[in-house]
């Protein structure tokens, strides 16, 4: 199951072990029980610190939790953590084990600090890139606390209960029976929402900050390349995001990064935030943007007020903060999101094998989406309102070159169906003849491009009518010492390089903008 090199690698890992434990495995008489006492049995011959028990009796089989000699943690995986969970599983192994955790101490002081019953249940895809975070998060928590007991479930490995309880996205968390949340979340994000005095306190502590010379509101390659830019400049920087990184963490492979040969989203991120923390920038992540007040005179303090009552202050901002997948604005589509809605087809995917979907979109991520899912799934339709896909001719060759893959163009989507729990089928009108048809499935892929994250911004800073923050080829916005770059802005070609060039542009304008601006005597920021 592992080879050489994976297990001289997880040998090495294994040495940080420093406190004894056992794994002990729920089995039945499956190949997948068989499969994960193999693997259990490889990774207790890697270290003397590790046991394997196959006496467990969890409902769960096959399943096998983690158990640290002389405490009552609680972690479990019904699941066979391979692919890009097999991180996830090289880490609880550690942190079992005594190795430090990664984290801020003040997060694993808010989780030690946690009180109460917390059962967590976490459904994933081992070909999810979003599920990992969230799986390390609830394990990091077993860990800690014994009152947080977290299972992770393959949820291609336990289809059944997958359908009984109607996942049809990942990640899925459940506390104690009840719907927590879905998609990517980080693990302050979680802990935030258990510990509900942290909002107030953070908001308090970023209120509280210094001025900055030039603050990023977004952490996407643009507000990323824009802090690199200006912390180098020597002067104080900061940067605000929702969730840093921005959509290259929803990105499955990247292969046009100039001199980057191939990557995959999350590991690109984690590589822009390290860039960033390298400058000692002051990243605040997890946090939303809701107004920018501008500056009262030339020269004085801009105003961000972030959602959670904070607000911070600097003399120049660059924003930043990207786009989001479009809508479709059709009947049903969120009163069917996460259950049977779907927007991301590799994190999603697996959980329709077998089934019939659906992907609305004609260009290059609609076509690979639907590439993709034809490996998968029973059947693709592919919906496209034109009268020709849009995407590259290499793309549109391969799609119709699969056997179990319907495309449809001319054709205006005008409901999702469902059955009042979960998606049944797709209504779509020929824009030619006019005539209505309705295709029976079980999921459907948005995949119709993008939408600007600048609604906040409306009646302060100059918007196109499509959304886009209007700049100048230099940065500049229509309000002084505000610039912005990236997806969110009317630079053509949303790409993650072109976003990148226009954010250092945009943090060479905003310090132009400084040495040619002094501040008031009085908003001076102190060197």
């Amino acid at each position: 199951m592992l080879d050489d090199t994976l297990k001289a690698q997880l040998q090495a890992y294994l040495q940080r072990v420093t406190q004894p434990f056992e794994l002990v495995a729920s089995l039945d008489d499956s190949a997948s029980a068989q499969e994960m006492k193999a693997l259990l049995e490889t990774i207790a011959g890697l270290s003397d610190q590790i046991t394997v028990r196959t006496d467990g009796n969890d409902a769960r089989k096959p399943s096998f939790s983690l158990q640290r000699t002389g405490t009552d943690m609680s972690l479990r995986f019904a699941a066979i953590p391979l692919g890009h969970e097999f991180t996830s599983l090289v880490l609880a192994l550690l942190w079992t084990g005594g190795h430090p955790p990664k984290v801020a101490p003040e997060v694993i002081e808010q989780i030690k600090g946690l009180d109460g019953d917390y059962r967590f249940e976490v459904y994933m895809s081992l070909s999810c890139h979003n599920c990992p975070d969230v799986v390390q998060a609830l394990s990091l928590m077993a860990v800690l606390n014994p009152k947080v007991k977290t299972v992770v479930i393959d949820g291609a490995l336990y289809q059944q209960e997958v359908t009984e309880r109607e996942v049809m996205a990942v990640p899925m968390v459940y506390l104690n029976g009840q719907v927590f949340g879905s998609g990517r979340m980080l693990i302050e994000e979680i802990v935030a929402k258990l510990d509900t005095t942290s909002a107030e306190k953070e908001a308090a502590k970023l209120s509280a900050k210094d001025a900055f010379d030039v603050l990023m509101v977004g952490g996407g390659p643009a507000g990323a390349a824009a802090a690199v830019y200006a912390a180098r400049k020597g002067i104080r920087t900061g940067v605000v995001a929702e969730r840093f990184g921005g959509q290259t963490n929803d990105t499955m492979a990247i292969e046009n990064y100039i001199s980057v040969l191939e990557t995959d989203g999350p590991k690109f991120a984690a590589a822009l935030e390290a860039q960033v923390r390298h400058y000692e920038v002051d990243i605040m992540n997890l946090q939303q943007a809701a107004k920018i007040v501008p500056a009262a005179q030339e020269g004085g303090l801009i105003e961000v007020h972030l959602a959670n009552g904070g607000v911070l202050k600097s003399r120049s901002v660059v924003l930043s903060t990207g786009a989001r997948w479009r809508n479709v604005n059709v009947p049903g589509e969120q009163e069917y999101k996460n259950k049977g809605v779907a927007y991301c087809p590799h994190c999603d995917g697996p959980l329709f094998k077998g089934k019939r979907t659906a992907v609305i979109g004609g260009g290059n991520s609609g076509v690979e989406a639907a590439i993709d899912l034809a490996g998968i799934v029973a059947h693709v339709t592919l919906i496209e309102f034109a009268d020709q896909l849009k995407a590259d001719a290499v793309l549109v060759s391969k799609l119709k070159s699969l056997p179990n893959v319907t495309i449809v163009t001319n054709a205006q989507t005008t409901e999702i169906t469902g059955d009042g729990g979960k998606v049944n089928g797709i209504r779509y009108k020929d824009r030619v003849s006019g005539v209505e048809h309705h295709v029976a499935l079980e999921g459907i892929f948005v995949q119709i491009g993008l939408v600007p994250n600048t609604e906040w911004l409306k009646g302060t800073v100059e918007l196109s009518r499509f959304g886009e923050i209007v700049v100048d080829a230099k940065g500049h916005t229509n309000v002084p010492g505000v610039f912005a770059a990236g997806d969110c802005t009317t630079v053509p070609y949303k790409q993650i390089v072109i976003a990148a060039g226009e954010g250092a542009k945009a943090a060479l304008s905003a310090f132009d903008y400084l040495i040619r601006t002094p501040a008031p005597v009085a908003e001076a920021v102190a060197a």
